[in-house]
């Protein structure tokens, strides 16, 4: 594995590792989803749900957020 790859995955785990470690207390799949639909309403993240993109209103069951594409 080339040096840089070795460093982007190092990276990518330490910050799933902190992502974890700051999690809130108490925090609810439900906070997370309302979050989202401020980033949706912000225009920063999509919520897709097999593939297609969804309305945080309108999202049953397990999520994805992706950032936007921007145009």
């Amino acid at each position: 594995m080339p040096h840089d790859e070795q460093q982007t995955d190092r990276r990518l785990e330490q910050v799933i590792l902190e992502l974890l470690d700051g999690r809130a207390p108490g925090a609810t799949m439900e906070l997370v989803r309302q979050a989202a639909g401020r980033l949706v309403s912000a225009g920063e993240v999509e919520i897709t749900q097999a593939g297609r993109t969804v309305e945080p209103a309108e999202a049953r069951g397990p999520i994805r957020i992706r950032r936007r594409h921007r145009r």
